[in-house]
């Protein structure tokens, strides 16, 4: 049985990093916290545990020594579902789930699940179906309405839908057979100068990041990135949706500015920015950034030596390239929360205890951008690291079933009460889960609590 070294050990291979430094991994193997019948556990601490080894062999590339890089059970449970653990001056965060979004039988004894956090997308969901933002009319609507047909339609109109499939069914898709089978891609795109980097404190002290995403996955990878010591500076801008809860959670560590890329006074401020930046982060739907003018190729040759990192959902090829997707759609289309079900001996279909396609995505995100920081310090070159929650659904699905999965109860809030870190911010005294995984040497921290979106101006410190 495959357990989360030997995953972690599979990653690290995979990325062309040297084999020395699995010998200072040491990751909990203890029996799974989460309810799910699937490795989740396993994955928060192989991909957890594959993003702060990396940090670890950067700041051994740079002069410092080895050093043990471990992740407990709790910790790594704890940060995958971190957003639900936040508390605000000492309350749990707001709910950021609508009374419209979730799951609903179709006409054709199917089920469709709704993403409805954004209010645009809401409220064009509410007008294909011709209905009132109530959960029964939404319900009556699609019970007059065929799954797949529905989440294509759902799909031509920019909105977001899943039907839900059975693994079998998902494979046999052009887009199920498009994934790709290796969770980060990482590829040299151009030729640029090793870039060897000096002697610091901490493994990514002097390292610049531009964060160019939203909702989950792309800013764990920034956070995570922050808290060995990169300075990241989260690019929004005021007519893009965000929710407020996730802007807390994953802003500890990052500045906060706005740009709007639609005016040519945005997209030259990204420019100048590009061009210091070390790593570019973004979560724009393939090729959108790409027709902005800031897309990999475009980035690296505005900064040669620059590594892009690229989330999407379905991943880059395939028929639903363009396709909007969230970590519940993508558990829903690829066969996840059939699955669960069927092992819980359930009829309605089941989501995974977590959102872990989004919490791995996100440090699968940080791990490949510092597996290409260490290659152009050595190598040289522009990198482009890929990442999509639907290859991450595949990696997941790879790992071994969990027997009796479910016979665990859902651990309450309180279990993780030694993974919190206390913190002050503008929002008001904040209980964050602390950065998971520990480094003897280094030991993860962020310098900055979250701040509200457009804190500070766009440019460096």
């Amino acid at each position: 049985m495959m357990t989360a070294s030997a995953a972690l050990a599979a990653l690290w291979r995979d990325a062309g990093l040297p084999e020395a430094a699995l010998g200072y991994a040491a990751l909990d193997e203890a029996p799974p916290l989460l309810a799910s019948s699937f490795a989740v556990d396993a994955a928060a601490r192989a991909t957890i545990g594959a993003a702060a080894l990396a940090a670890a062999e950067l700041f051994f590339l740079r002069g410092g020594a080895r050093q043990r890089v471990s992740v407990a059970a709790a910790a790594a449970a704890a940060a995958f579902h971190s957003e639900r653990l936040l508390r605000i001056a000492g309350r749990p965060a707001s709910d950021f789930h609508d009374a419209v979004g979730g799951l609903y039988r179709t006409g054709d004894g199917g089920w469709v699940r709704l993403h409805t956090a954004f209010a645009h997308h809401r409220e064009g969901l509410l007008r294909l179906l011709a209905c009132p933002p109530e959960r029964g009319a939404v319900a009556a609507a699609l019970a007059r309405r065929a799954a797949e047909a529905f989440e294509t339609e759902a799909a031509e109109a920019g909105l977001c839908v899943a039907a839900l499939r059975r693994f079998t069914v998902w494979d046999a898709l052009a887009q199920g057979r498009a994934v790709a089978a290796r969770p980060v891609r990482i590829s040299r795109i151009s030729a640029a100068p090793a870039r060897p980097l000096p002697a610091a404190e901490r493994p990514l002290a002097g390292l610049r990041v531009l964060d160019l995403t939203r909702v989950i996955a792309g800013p764990v990878c920034g956070r995570a990135l922050a808290a060995h010591g990169a300075e990241v500076l989260l690019i929004t801008a005021p007519h893009l949706p965000a929710i407020a809860p996730l802007v807390v959670d994953t802003g500890p560590g990052k500045r906060a500015a706005f740009l709007d890329l639609r005016g040519e006074a945005g997209r030259a401020r990204l420019v100048a920015l590009l061009a210091e930046a070390d790593v570019l982060v973004q979560g724009y739907r393939p090729g959108a950034l790409a027709a902005l003018g800031f897309g990999p190729a475009e980035a690296a040759r505005l900064s040669p030596g620059i590594v892009t990192v690229s989330l999407s959902a379905y991943g880059e090829e395939g028929p639903w390239r363009g396709r909007r997707g969230f970590d519940s759609l993508v558990q829903t289309a690829t066969g996840f929360n059939a699955a669960e079900a069927e092992a819980a001996g359930e009829s309605r279909p089941r989501p995974l205890p977590v959102q872990a396609l989004d919490h791995a995505s996100g440090y699968l995100m940080a791990f490949g951008a510092l597996a290409a920081l260490h290659r152009r310090a050595s190598e040289g070159g522009s990198w482009h690291v890929r990442v999509s929650l639907a290859a991450t659904a595949r990696w997941l699905r790879g790992l071994p079933r969990v027997p009796d999965g479910f016979a665990r109860p859902a651990p309450a809030a309180e279990a993780f009460a030694d993974c919190m870190v206390a913190m002050g911010s503008p929002f008001g005294d904040l209980d964050l889960v602390r950065p998971p995984a520990e480094m003897v040497l280094t030991p993860a921290r962020w310098d900055r609590p979250p701040v509200p979106l457009g804190t500070h101006p766009p440019c460096w410190a």
